[in-house]
Formats: C-alpha cells, structure tokens, sequence
C-alpha cells in the first residue's frame, strides 16, 4: 500500500516512497515469515532506520520444500526514480545459524574498491544488509526458530536497468544496487546524488589518488577529454554541488583539489555560490556587473549585461568594449578568493573555467599547478 508521508518542496506537496533497501527487508520478512508458517503471506510491517513504519503489499508468494519466496514492488512516491515500480524478491531458505545475504539476478557486483562492499560482493549496501537481518531474525524470534537464514535477493530486469544508472561508471557490474540510508525516499532529494559524489570519491581514494578532479558535467567532461593532459577516467562528477564536493575531498583526505568547468556555472564563485543550480542562487550577470566595475568598464557596457541570457553573451560584450581580459583577471581572483575560504588551507585548490567560444578562459593561482600533479600522478 502506498505511503502517506509527504514532504514539501517549495509550494509543492510530494509524496514520499520506500527504498530498495526497504523492498529488500520486507520481502525477506514475509519470505522467512512463509517458510516457518507454511501460510503464504500477503503484507509485511517494517519500520525503517528513519523511524517511519511501513506496511508493504507482498506479491509472488512462493513455498517450495525447504525455501519460500515473494517480491515487493518498489514505490519512489514523487520521486522521478528509475528503480520505481521494480520487483524486488527475496529467496529465503533455512541453515544452522546466522544471516547470509546474496545477490542473485539483477542485483550487481562490485568489481572496484571503495565502494560500500568489497570488491566481489553483491552490491546490497550495509544498512540494507542490517535491515534484511534484522527483518529475518524478528521472524525467528516471533516464531521461536534458534537457526539462521541464507537470503538471496533478486531484481528481475536489474541488469538493463542499471546501464540507466551511475552502476557502470563506479564500477557495479551486472545490474543494480540494493541502497538506502533511512529506508525511506524524499522527494527530489539531494542527498542521494551527494552520496554518489561521497561514493565516487571514495573509489578515487582506494585507488590511491591523492589529487581530486571535480567536473560539473557534460561540457566539463569533453573539455577535459580534448584540452587537458590527464583521463576523464579519474574524475568525479559533482554537478552543481561543489561546496559538497570540496568538503568531502577534504574529508577523505584528497591533498588538492582541482574544478574543470564551463563559465556559465563557475561564474558563481565569484560571489562564493558553491552551489550552483539556478534554483539556489543565479547571480551570474551580478557577478560579472561587479567584475567589469572593478575591471574599469564604462557604464553602457555595464548596463547591457543584465539583459544576456548566458553569460557567453556576456562575454562577447565585454569582449567587443575591450574590458573581457581585464574582467577575468578580476574574476580569477574572486573564484580564487572564495575557494580559498572554503577549504582554509586545509588543501591546494584550484579551477579552470572555458567556454565555447573561447576555450581557456580563466584559471585560478594555483590551477597550473595543480594540473601538474594530477599528471604527474597519472604518469606514474
């Protein structure tokens, strides 16, 4: 059954879901709960790390001798999830003691280190893990059975679904993850695409990077791939979330840290926005308002940047009044300013911004630098 748990967004009143990871448990639960009372089951109560109990239709139940099974299907609410609507199964099965967990089909493997799991695993992270545990043993204890489970959880169609994910590119091979935290989905949440950041990071660590690349996205990546004298391969991803991301560097003890991105976002740093998603903060033409004062332009100038659109425009307008290179100058060293203050000399920082018509457009002090050891550390 759906539900009833809401979150607002804005104006917006969103419903909020249940994760894989909850899908997982409560399968389990009634699986266990079929195989000790031989009665198929027809819902499972759950609470979930977050507190918020769950009362979950089940669907394909199953009794075979020695082993029951069923699936629950996944609900993201308002959440616009690629998992939503999936069947998560579980196969439970009695042995002397404990809990085993396993993936079977459409669950993926972790082929690379730094990842919740060590390399060869199923990818069900750990706080599923607990909750699957947790949701068998409740049954055991309920139903006076001193043994253990072996429990296999199962995503039909998981495989062509996790090429639609973020799975391939941190090294989950062969279908999708069994996740979640709290048990529960927030609508247009943030914290899961930080989480894939923290995730991202951490594998760069385990392979013993000590210099972190940020990118921002797609514009970002191809600069790299074309201009740049080291592999897109070592990035990370941090879309608009930088702050976030120069954070959990300095977390997981990234010695510098370098951001490769397109004018239109890094702009934002000059005004210290490290989250630059047009619905936090804009100020872009602000930015360069205040760069072009700084940097002597006249006043007709100045008046036209508001009107533009993206700030290439803008670019081409400073550019024809003869304030575009003075402008950057002052730019680099307000985004410098402002990533210094950030990271507060816990590590070297630096970025590089383009844009489409001009390529190199503005590199921060250190950003040389910093180049540098990046390649030299792919090198070897």
């Amino acid at each position: 059954m759906k539900l009833e748990e809401y979150i607002y967004k804005g104006s917006q009143k969103l419903r909020c879901g249940y994760t894989t990871g909850s899908c997982a448990a409560a399968a389990a639960m009634a699986a266990a709960e079929m195989l000790l009372t031989g009665q198929k089951a027809v819902y499972a109560e759950l609470m979930t790390p977050k507190g918020v109990k769950l009362c979950l239709d089940i669907t394909e139940p199953v009794i075979d001798e020695g082993r029951a099974s069923c699936a629950v299907i996944k609900d993201s609410g308002d959440d616009p999830d690629i998992t939503n609507g999936i069947s998560v199964c579980a196969e439970v099965s009695l042995i002397a003691s404990g809990v085993e967990i396993a993936g079977g089909e459409g669950i993926g493997r972790v082929t690379k280190a730094g990842l919740d799991q060590p390399v060869g695993e199923a990818a069900i992270n750990s706080v599923p893990r607990k909750m699957i545990s947790r949701a068998v043993m409740d049954m055991a204890e309920k139903y006076g059975y001193s043994g253990g489970f072996k429990v296999i959880i199962s995503v039909p169609g998981g495989e062509e679904i996790a090429q639609k994910t973020y799975n391939p590119r941190m090294g989950i091979e062969g279908g999708i993850s069994i996740i979640g935290t709290s048990g529960i989905v927030e609508p247009m949440s943030n914290s899961a695409l930080i989480e894939t950041i923290r995730t991202e990071a951490n594998m760069r660590r385990a392979e013993g990077q000590k210099n972190m690349l940020l990118t921002i996205g797609n514009y970002s990546e191809s600069f790299v791939q074309e201009k740049m004298p080291f592999s897109l391969e070592r990035s990370v991803t941090c879309s608009n979330f930088i702050g976030e991301a120069i954070d959990i560097s300095i977390e997981l003890g990234f010695e510098t840290i370098l951001i490769v991105g397109h004018i239109g976002k890094l702009v934002k740093l000059g005004a210290g926005i490290m989250n630059t998603h047009s619905s936090c903060a804009d100020g872009r033409m602000d930015v360069l308002v205040t760069c072009g004062v700084l940097a002597g332009a006249d006043t007709d100038t100045l008046k036209q940047l508001p009107d533009c659109a993206t700030v290439d425009a803008a670019m081409d307008i400073l550019d024809e009044a003869g304030y575009l290179d003075k402008t950057a100058e002052v730019l680099e060293k307000r985004m410098d300013f402002y990533l210094q203050n950030r990271v507060k000399s816990e590590v070297k920082i630096g970025a590089v911004s383009f844009s489409y018509k001009r390529d190199l457009l503005v590199k921060t002090s250190l950003a040389d630098e910093l180049i540098k050891a990046i390649t030299e550390e792919e090198n070897g």
